[in-house]
């Protein structure tokens, strides 16, 4: 699967004398034609080119349906697969037939033409719907320099005053991974950003706002910009809720696939359980007592699941919230045999429910092995049926895949796919970018290299901090061969940044290499270790928290109770901070040179997306080597040396509120108002009352 930009021309066009396309000049404007047929996706695609060009070029195209009413420079939009757009498609484009069959391929071609009115076209034809849209966010990025993140990024195309060119040539074919999205799992900035979304009704201490019907609109086209066609649109998505049900309505309605997280097999969850059965009389959460009780809530929401044109289905069993099975029904049993039967026997009765209301062909479903999921399945406790497909997962923080992706022996005929952590609440990465272009690339070559490539989806968590992470495993997942994760960093620096693109790929660099790593045992098999990260943004943060509430305990409270870190463990941990910090000043005076030498939207696009990270992770680590130096001043009983390194620590989190503010300009004024995950607040609040404290 490649997309070309280079002389492609057949036999067949070589009779053309081809003239430059005209699309919008200040003399003339083309128009578009798509047949009244093509499914609404595609109309949707073909207005954001309109608006694309409206942007650009202060021209407004005109859509038609009726080829009498084309100009002489016309965009022929079509897909293959419709009976209503082929026969013109071929008209212009002979070939256009060969797309037929394949999987979400497009071709893009501008001919001219002897079919009147039409002298000029420029042919998008798509395999499929998915196909046909992606011809047009094709060409959208590469000949009118739409960034496909600009929403995120602010990177708007240059105006232009002629959008004409002597040659457009681009063409897909299959992508390496069938199936390539994004799971938008605790997504706190997203909800509390904008909050039109609604309510959610859910007895947990989060979700309960829905993110705005905007988010999701701006999610939906950058993830089809980027040629991506699947999501899981939130955490505990209940189709129930009205208000959650739009998100999954948005995604189809654009031709995108709709899934559950993992946590919900069949769209239920532990939550909408519950809710299920509180009106009906109530029910205790267990499979085991009550069989039936699950038998009738999975059919009752895969029958609301089936109305919709494009779902993945997700089958397994867990708890509430993100638990194992057992762990929130007692009368499971003991045994890993035992447990992986009830599982698998569970999987084959929602695979047996779906068969019977979903009457699309064919019928995609996975299970998605987290935790408990990967141990039982290394373990050869869990059965699938035959046409689901198996997707491992990452460990938790990331960064490497769980031991069964390793070991266990892919059975033919069988699908298989990842799931991967560009985000992690708890450990992180959630508000700082942890995962580079290479990392996320080394983890793709292991799938692919291991017929794992049927399917990727990526946790996202709030999107905006890692975008460079997301367009290249965008860029992977559609064209693997064609990728080189340094080529891309260095571009899409030069896209970005300009004449300080080298400056900028070395600050990047030493970013992503200023995290510390330390060994641990994995891969039996393989009989080897991988380095994992120890300080991610979530995992400093919680040392910390543990530290500071120890040290707040004995300060104010007086309370042995909570015993101090050891000198042993004191000095491990700050021998692992100062390592960080020294990373990090090396990416820090790199990314000063840059930011001096940027001006207007690249510069602010820099400050959010490194000088900020950077003032956010440097304060997080300066604040708990403060929190280690303070624990060991008050061992000494050393009372200027614990206020000094205390006032170090509220130091620390202006630091940290300084990279929230450049993050927080313009249109994403209150981004970190939903921050409740990682909650900061709470870290700074308990610093802030430490510090009170010692003033009196």
């Amino acid at each position: 699967m490649k997309i070309l930009q280079t002389l492609f021309f057949i036999g067949f066009l070589l009779s053309f004398s081809v003239q430059a396309f005209e699309l919008a000049t200040p003399e003339n404007s083309a128009t578009i034609f798509i047949s009244a047929n093509e499914p609404e996706c595609v109309h949707m695609a073909v207005e954001d080119l309109v608006s694309d060009v409206l942007k650009i070029a202060r021209k407004e195209i005109r859509v038609v349906s009726d080829l009498s009413a084309c100009s002489e420079n016309t965009v022929i939009v079509g897909t293959a697969t419709s009976n209503h757009s082929l026969g013109l498609l071929q008209r212009f484009l002979p070939n256009a037939a060969s797309l037929d069959g394949k999987w979400e391929a497009f071709q893009v071609q501008s001919v001219s033409s002897n079919i009147e009115p039409v002298k000029e076209a420029l042919v998008i034809a798509g395999s499929d719907q998915r196909g046909t849209m992606y011809g047009v966010y094709a060409f959208c990025e590469h000949y009118l320099g739409v960034d496909p993140f600009y929403i995120w990024t602010g990177r708007e195309p240059g105006m232009r005053d002629h959008l004409q060119w002597n040659e457009i040539e681009l063409m897909q074919d299959e992508p390496t991974f069938k199936f390539r999205g994004w799971f938008l799992n605790d997504e706190d900035l997203l909800v509390g950003w904008m909050e039109d979304g609604g309510k959610r009704h859910i007895r947990y201490p989060h979700y309960h706002q829905v993110t705005s019907p905007t988010i999701y609109d701006w999610v939906y086209e950058t993830m089809l910009r980027l040629r991506l066609n699947l999501v899981i649109p939130a955490s505990f998505n209940n189709i129930m809720n009205t208000d959650e049900a739009r998100a999954i309505e948005m995604a189809d309605r654009r031709g995108i696939f709709i899934s559950m997280h993992h946590i919900e097999p069949v769209g239920v969850s532990g939550f909408a359980f519950s809710n299920y059965w509180r009106y009906r009389g109530g029910s205790d959460f267990s499979i085991v007592k009550f069989p039936e009780r699950f038998k009738e809530i999975w059919t009752f929401y895969a029958k609301l699941w089936a109305r919709y044109d494009n779902v993945v289905w997700q089958l397994g069993l867990r708890g509430i919230a993100d638990r194992p099975v057992w762990a929130s029904d007692p009368q499971v049993p003991k045994s890993d045999e035992a447990r992986g039967k009830l599982i698998s026997d569970a999987i084959q009765q929602q695979m047996g429910i779906i068969s019977q209301v979903e009457t699309r062909k064919p019928v995609y479903a996975t299970t998605t092995l987290w935790m408990e999921g990967a141990r039982l399945h290394e373990q050869g406790f869990l059965e699938f049926p035959e046409n689901v497909a198996v997707i491992f997962a990452d460990n938790s923080p990331g960064w490497t895949m769980q031991e069964d992706f390793y070991n266990v022996e892919r059975q033919p005929g069988r699908d298989y796919g990842y799931y991967y952590h560009h985000a992690l609440w708890g450990v992180g990465p959630h508000l700082v970018q942890g995962v580079s272009p290479q990392k996320a690339y080394s983890i793709a070559a292991e799938a692919v290299e291991r017929q794992t490539n049927y399917y990727a989806i990526l946790n996202v968590s709030n999107i905006r901090q890692f975008v460079l992470g997301l367009q290249a495993a965008a860029r992977f997942m559609n064209d693997f061969d064609e990728f080189d994760p340094d080529e891309y960093l260095d571009a899409w620096c030069q896209r970005h940044f300009g004449h300080m693109a080298e400056q900028a790929v070395a600050s990047y660099r030493a970013f992503f290499d200023s995290y510390v790593t330390r060994e641990h045992s994995f891969h039996s098999e393989m009989g080897g270790v991988k380095d994992l990260p120890v300080l991610l943004d979530g995992q400093t943060l919680h040392r910390g928290e543990r530290i500071f509430s120890k040290l707040w305990t004995h300060v104010l409270l007086d309370d042995p109770a909570h015993e101090l870190d050891t000198e042993e463990e004191l000095g491990e941990s700050l021998s692992e901070v100062q390592e960080q910090i020294a990373g990090l000043e090396k990416a820090g005076t790199l990314g000063k040179i840059v930011r001096q030498n940027l001006t207007g939207d690249a510069k602010m696009f820099y400050e959010e997306n490194f000088i900020a990270q950077w003032h956010i992770l440097m304060g997080l680590e300066q604040w708990l080597e403060a929190g280690i130096l303070a624990t060991q001043a008050f061992k000494d009983n050393d009372r200027p040396e614990l206020e000094r390194q205390v006032n170090n620590a509220m130091e620390a989190f202006e630091m940290i509120r300084k990279g929230q503010e450049l993050t927080s300009r313009g249109k994403w004024q209150g981004w970190y108002r939903g921050d409740r995950k990682m909650n900061l607040d709470r870290a700074g609040h308990i610093t802030a009352e430490l510090d009170r404290a010692l003033e009196q």
